[in-house]
């Protein structure tokens, strides 16, 4: 079967929620029974499609494609709801039906693998745009995440949330596999692979790379207010509280930098058992050595011993 459902542990306990794995991939629960629908979904060449892992940057990422491809007033943009406007392809809410229905040019999210997105898309259809984030700090976000939501109610330790992170055991699988499909389609002519760190070291570039990939024509003047726009805007993000993103999400990099290295080669908890290799590897190591200090002093006291016996004998 393609689909399966698979527990998955909050705490050494277990989440109240199920996962459930769709041709080896763990996604959400309000997947299950849609994918088909999802892969024959009917793609428009006008859509804008924004896909990210999950905590990769998304609501900010929504905000300037939004900017860049309607030429709203970053202002506006402030006050509206953005989420109505770009809906989730595999979220309950709205739901497929809907999303289908509406008006060009549509703008849609998913954190769906590349694999899973509507086949149309594979054929080149629609315009997307792909956004990847440093795993160092976007597993920081994800756990925030799972703690702050209600349904989830994750209570185990940051260095438990990374083992699952790096065994694929969080929703929409693997980052790594997330994050090399759409690299191996980065040079597609519908797809735009971008890094959200690029937004905070060179936005007029990344700016100027949105709006010559969505086709929209702007001079040197209009593509400079762009930027200034898209810099409000993320200034707006990372100073709302209702945006968990940017400045927010960092309050636990301590935590980020215990957990240094997050290789995609390392799928167990290694960690872990170095440590505690390490550790008993120390003791093992000093009690060779007490081991040796003590026979010596034992050998010592002998010889010792000897040696004043033999002078009150002779």
């Amino acid at each position: 079967m393609a689909e399966s459902e698979v527990d998955t542990p909050s705490t050494p306990i277990e989440y109240e929620s199920k996962y459930f794995e769709h041709h080896g991939v763990r996604l959400p629960p309000f997947c299950r029974g849609k994918m088909d629908e999802i892969a024959n979904f009917s793609l428009r060449s006008s859509d804008i499609w924004i896909v990210t892992y999950p905590k990769s940057g998304t609501s900010l990422l929504q905000e300037v494609v939004y900017l860049v491809s309607q030429g709203a007033d970053p202002d506006e943009i402030g006050l509206m709801n953005i989420d109505e406007q770009l809906p989730v392809l595999e979220y309950p809410q709205p739901g497929l039906e809907i999303i289908q229905e509406l008006t060009s040019p549509r703008l849609i999210k998913s954190h769906l693998p590349y694999r899973f997105l509507p086949s149309a898309m594979h054929n080149g259809e629609g315009k997307v745009i792909y956004m990847a984030r440093n795993p160092k700090d976007l597993v920081v976000s994800y756990y925030q995440f799972h703690r702050s939501l209600r349904t989830m109610s994750y209570r185990g330790t940051f260095q438990e949330f990374c083992r699952r992170f790096m065994n694929d055991k969080l929703g929409y699988g693997s980052w790594f596999e997330h994050v090399q499909e759409f690299w191996e389609h980065r040079m597609d002519s519908n797809v735009l692979f971008l890094k959200y760190e690029d937004m905070y070291k060179d936005l007029g570039t990344l700016v100027e790379q949105l709006a010559r990939f969505l086709g929209v024509s702007c001079d040197k003047a209009q593509l400079e207010s762009l930027v200034e726009s898209s810099n409000q805007l993320i200034e707006q993000c990372c100073n709302s509280e209702a945006l968990s993103i940017c400045r927010g999400e960092r309050q636990n990099t301590t935590a980020a930098q215990n957990y240094t290295a997050l290789d995609p080669k390392q799928t167990d908890p290694e960690p872990v058992i170095r440590g505690v290799l390490a550790n008993i590897s120390f003791f093992i190591l000093y009690y060779i050595i007490l081991y040796y200090i003590i026979l010596y002093y034992i050998i010592l006291y002998y010889i010792i011993l000897y040696y004043i016996i033999f002078i009150l004998l002779y």
